[in-house]
C-alpha cells in the first residue's frame, strides 16, 4: 500500500475533534484507577513515568507506592544515598533509569529550587527525561498542549489512520509526532493523552484488540482493510547475545565477598560476586581449581560446591545464563587479591541492604543467605 500524506490520512479517516471526544468519553467509562492519575504533582507523575518505562503497570505499581512512601518529596529522593535508591529499585531492571532519576532529583533541588520546570522544552533539559516523559509531565501536571507518544499511542494511530511507516525507524517518529500533535485538544490535553494511552493498553491491544466493541471501529483504517494484525509496522529486533556467567561465591566464617560494579556497566552501582565470564556454558571444575591456585587462592576440591541450578536473566539485547560455585575459604583472601578484584567482605545483614541484580538476589534467597526472605 503506498504511503499517504499526513493531511490525506486525516481527511479520509476521522475528524480530529471527533477522535479526541470519542477517546475522552471512552476513557471516562473504562479507565483504571491508578494513583498517579489522581494528582497534578509533577514529582509523582515523573516517578510513575520513569518506573513504567519498560515495565507493565501491574509490576510497576508496587514500586511506585514504595518510592512515594520512602521519598514523599523530590527533596527526600535527592537526599537519599544512591545505594538505598538502587536497593529500592531492585527487580525493575534497566538500572540506569534509577541512577538518572536520582541525579535528576538532585538537579531539580540544586538548580530549580525543588520545583519542576513547567514546560515541555525545559523538562527536556533534565537527565533521563526524553520527549515522551517531558510531554507526559507537561500535559498531566501543567496542561500543556503537547502529545505523548509511547508504544500504545503508536499502535492506535497506526491502526486508526493507516500509517504504514516502521515505528522502529527513528525517521518515523516525526510522522507520528506530527499526527499526534494535530489531535491533542487545547482544552483537555491531559485527559486526551491519558485516554489514548489507556485505549491502546486495554482496548487496542497488540495481539487481541477488542475491535467488536471499539468506538472507533467505523473510522479505523486497519479494521476496514483487514490490517489489524499488520499494523503498526515494526522491524524485528536484533537477536540476543548469549553470555555465560560463572560466579565464585567466596564465604569465610559466615561472611561473603562481593564487589560493586563500576561506571559504564549496565549494573553500575549494584553488587555481585567474583565473576568469570566464558564463551562456554560449562566450566571445568579442575580448571577452576587450577585458576584459583594460580591466583593465590588455595582451596581443596571438597571446599568447592558445584552448581546444581542455572539462573537465567534476559536484558534488552542479552541473554545471561549464570552458575554459582560456592567456595568455603579456610582464611581470608589475600589483600592483593581483594584489592585487584575490588572485593569487600559482608555479613548477611549488610548484603540484604545492598542493591543487587536479580540473578544475585535469587541465588541468595535460594540458599538462605538473605535475612529478609
Amino acid at each position: 500500500m503506498p504511503k499517504k500524506k499526513l493531511a490525506a490520512l486525516l481527511m479520509e479517516s476521522i475528524d480530529s475533534q471527533l477522535f479526541a471526544n470519542t477517546l475522552i468519553r471512552w476513557y471516562g467509562q473504562h479507565k483504571r484507577a491508578l494513583p498517579w492519575r489522581d494528582t497534578r504533582n509533577p514529582y509523582y507523575i515523573w516517578l510513575s513515568e520513569v518506573i513504567l518505562q519498560q515495565t507493565r503497570v501491574a509490576q510497576g505499581l508496587p514500586y511506585y507506592l514504595k518510592f512515594t512512601d520512602a521519598y514523599p518529596t523530590v527533596q527526600d529522593l535527592a537526599a537519599a544515598p544512591e545505594d538505598e535508591v538502587l536497593r529500592l529499585w531492585q527487580g525493575l531492571g534497566y538500572y540506569s533509569r534509577a541512577r538518572n532519576m536520582h541525579h535528576t532529583a538532585r538537579q531539580i533541588v540544586d538548580e530549580y529550587g525543588g520545583n519542576f520546570p513547567d514546560t515541555y522544552q525545559e523538562l527536556l533539559k533534565l537527565r533521563g527525561i526524553g520527549s515522551y516523559t517531558a510531554a507526559a509531565i507537561a500535559s498531566f501536571a501543567f496542561r500543556e498542549q503537547v502529545a505523548v507518544l509511547d508504544g500504545n499511542v503508536f499502535r492506535v494511530l497506526a491502526r486508526v489512520f493507516g500509517v504504514t511507516d516502521d515505528i522502529a525507524a527513528p525517521a518515523s517518529r516525526k510522522i507520528f509526532q506530527k499526527l499526534a500533535d494535530t489531535l491533542v485538544p487545547a482544552d483537555h490535553p491531559d485527559t486526551f493523552n491519558q485516554a489514548i494511552m489507556e485505549f491502546g493498553a486495554i482496548q487496542c491491544t497488540p495481539l487481541m484488540p477488542d475491535c467488536l466493541f471499539c468506538p472507533l471501529q467505523q473510522a479505523c483504517f486497519a479494521f476496514n482493510h483487514g490490517m489489524v494484525q499488520e499494523l503498526p509496522v515494526k522491524s524485528k529486533a536484533k537477536a540476543h547475545r548469549l553470555r555465560y556467567f560463572h560466579y565464585l561465591v567466596f564465604e569465610w566464617q559466615g561472611q561473603y565477598y562481593l564487589r560493586k560494579r563500576l561506571a559504564g556497566d549496565i549494573w553500575q552501582g549494584l553488587y555481585d560476586f567474583f565473576l568469570y565470564e566464558s564463551e562456554d556454558k560449562q566450566l571445568n571444575p579442575e580448571a577452576l581449581l587450577t585458576e584459583l591456585r594460580e591466583a593465590g587462592i588455595n582451596v581443596a576440591p571438597e571446599q568447592v560446591k558445584l552448581p546444581h541450578k542455572e539462573y537465567k536473566h534476559t536484558l534488552s539485547h542479552q541473554k545471561i545464563t549464570a552458575k554459582f560455585y560456592y567456595v568455603k575459604l579456610g582464611s581470608r583472601l589475600k589483600q592483593e587479591i581483594v584489592q585487584e578484584a575490588r572485593l569487600t567482605l559482608f555479613d548477611s545483614e549488610k548484603i540484604d541492604a545492598l542493591p543487587k541484580p536479580v540473578l544475585i538476589s535469587n541465588y541468595l534467597k535460594d540458599n538462605n543467605i538473605l535475612l529478609n526472605l
